[in-house]
């Protein structure tokens, strides 16, 4: 009871106290504002309600709605490469060699054989390894004979050589050795006024060449502003005939090249070494050469300005300075580029290059001698480009003044053979050309490519350039006519050539003749030709192929060298296999 008591005594005086401490804060109100305290019963509108912030918390930016991140932090990680330490007792754990396996089954080898008319055999083997991304070694053999209508007109070609590639470290090392072996006949129909022969038994004639080829190159960034690039080269050979001629070179060059921003400062540095023996002949004709030059090098434009030091030596010795100078020029950058330049060379003749272009040539002898031409003065310049992967080209005019040149002439002791004779004067000899060269892939299917070559000559000696054609055009087209159907032309066309002869024995009577200070001394028109060759192929399976090709398609006995008629149709067929 006394509990209940003291309880309500409480509540009653808690309600008084709230009563007083309202009616206070109620007169305070009516004291500060000036006007009557609020009430239940009546609230007063002074104004609409309109919430203002104060400058502090406004934000002076509009809200960018979409979620994309502002801004994207750049996160760096060190990771230490430490080896985890056990302490178990346990031995550590070692890598387990496997064995090798290929990734993928290479078909880069090949077998092909063939067989036609004419009496024609071919073979062929290629190989070469790919183990290692960094190394590909490989070998190749092949061999070709053909026999013609004519009596003697037989040809042979055996080739056989390994090669090798490797990148080590900051350089790359080319090399190759090998053999070619080039057989044939003088089997040139030569005849007398009476009509009797003058090549009763067409000698052989074989020529060997053993060489050798190696590079050392740097490896280095183009797009380093001082790159440092340098390379050696060598070549050697041993040329012989299955007479008494030989020629043994070894040449060695090389270049040096430092970048400094937009200048290339370097040269070009060449030694070579060749000795042409024959019977009672000998000759050691050497060449040196340096071309030191500075390259000024932009976006759009190249200049390279230098000279061109060669040396002579050996049985003579000559010593030219040429100036070398070369400028190209982006006209609409990747479409057309502008070029041009001026340079001089001495340009060594070689028993193996002659050979290797007339393979009919008569033994050396003090008449028949090797001389190196100089070129004077060579001015060219053209414009050259492409559209894409899909079309290139170039056009190029030069102007040469060339001292010594060489040309062929029937030799009037054997005149089923030919001598060496060369362009002298007091002045060089000038040469204007043009030559052109386009290729187009018209579309996946259709790939077609030329060039055109047109020389006029101004000779102070010789009253033509004997066997050098004023217009050459060799022209291809390859059609991809399926995955597994090729089809590919070649056209090659020559215009008309002269030859001097000097034997007023022979009979050309089957040829346009212009006598030339005598009966004895005649030049030979030798009519233009066009030599048409096409091929196909299909692949049976991804490994087996067989294909066929048809040379000389017109069947014309045409002569590129005087008395020297070329195969008529010959056509081969075979199958090829790659593994």
């Amino acid at each position: 009871m006394i509990l209940r008591k003291s309880m309500r005594r409480g509540y009653v005086l808690t309600g008084v106290l709230s009563v007083m401490f309202t009616a206070g804060y109620a007169q305070e109100e009516e004291k500060r504002d000036g006007r009557p305290a609020a009430t239940i019963d009546s609230i007063e509108v002074v104004r609409d309600y309109r919430p203002i912030l104060a400058d502090a918390v406004k934000i002076r930016r509009s809200p960018d709605m979409s979620s994309k991140r502002q801004y994207q932090p750049k996160l760096t990680y060190d990771i230490l490469d430490r080896k985890l330490d056990i302490n178990t007792g346990t031995k550590r754990l070692t890598i387990q060699e496997m064995p090798f396996s290929r990734t993928h089954e290479l078909t880069n080898n090949y077998v092909k054989i063939g067989a036609g008319n004419l009496g024609t055999l071919l073979g062929e083997v290629y190989l070469t390894s790919d183990y290692y991304v960094d190394t590909r070694l490989g070998g190749f053999v092949k061999h070709l004979n053909q026999q013609g209508t004519l009596e003697a007109q037989r040809f042979s070609s055996q080739q056989i050589g390994v090669f090798g590639r490797t990148i080590y470290g900051p350089v790359t090392l080319d090399g190759e050795l090998g053999f070619n072996r080039y057989g044939t006949r003088f089997y040139g129909p030569v005849s007398d006024t009476d009509g009797n022969s003058l090549n009763l038994d067409p000698a052989r004639q074989a020529f060997n060449d053993i060489y050798f080829t190696g590079e050392l190159t740097s490896n280095h960034d183009e797009q380093a502003t001082d790159a440092f690039s340098y390379s050696l080269k060598g070549d050697a050979y041993l040329y012989s005939n299955i007479y008494e001629t030989k020629e043994n070179s070894i040449a060695l060059a090389g270049y040096l090249n430092k970048q400094v921003n937009v200048f290339n400062v370097g040269a070009n540095i060449s030694g070579d070494f060749t000795t042409v023996k024959d019977a009672g002949y000998s000759l050691a004709n050497h060449i040196a050469k340096v071309n030191p030059y500075i390259r000024f090098q932009g976006a759009n434009y190249n200049i390279t300005l230098g000279a061109n030091f060669v040396a002579e030596f050996g049985d003579s010795s000559r010593t030219n300075i040429f100036p070398s100078a070369e400028i190209d020029f982006a006209l609409i950058p990747k479409y057309a580029h502008l070029f041009g330049g001026i340079s001089g060379d001495v340009n060594r003749t070689s028993v193996k290059a002659l050979t290797q272009e007339n393979p009919w040539l008569a033994a050396l002898g003090t008449e028949n001698d090797i001389r190196n031409s100089v070129d004077r003065m060579h001015v060219f310049g053209g414009i050259k480009g492409n559209a894409g992967a899909t079309f290139g080209y170039k056009v190029r005019a030069f102007y040469r003044r060339v001292e010594s040149l060489p040309f062929y002439a029937v030799s009037p002791e054997t005149p089923y053979a030919f001598r060496m004779i060369y362009e002298a004067g007091d002045e060089a000899s000038t040469i204007v050309g043009l030559e052109g060269e386009l290729n187009v892939r018209v579309s996946e299917v259709v790939s077609l490519g030329g060039k055109l070559n047109l020389n006029e000559f101004d000779l102070q000696q010789e009253e033509e350039a004997w066997f050098m054609p004023k217009m050459r055009l060799a022209a291809n087209a390859r059609f991809n006519i399926s995955d597994k159907l090729y089809i590919d032309g070649e056209l090659l066309f020559q215009g008309q050539t002269y030859g001097l002869v000097s034997d007023e024995r022979i009979n050309l009577s089957d040829y346009s003749i212009v006598e030339m200070g005598g009966p004895e001394l005649r030049k030979v028109t030798i009519p233009a030709f066009a030599d048409l060759s096409a091929g196909a192929e299909y692949r049976a399976t991804d490994r087996i192929g067989v294909y066929v090709r048809l040379n000389n398609m017109l069947g014309a006995a045409y002569e590129r060298y005087l008395f020297y008629p070329r195969l008529g149709l010959n056509v081969i067929g075979g199958v090829n296999f790659s593994f």
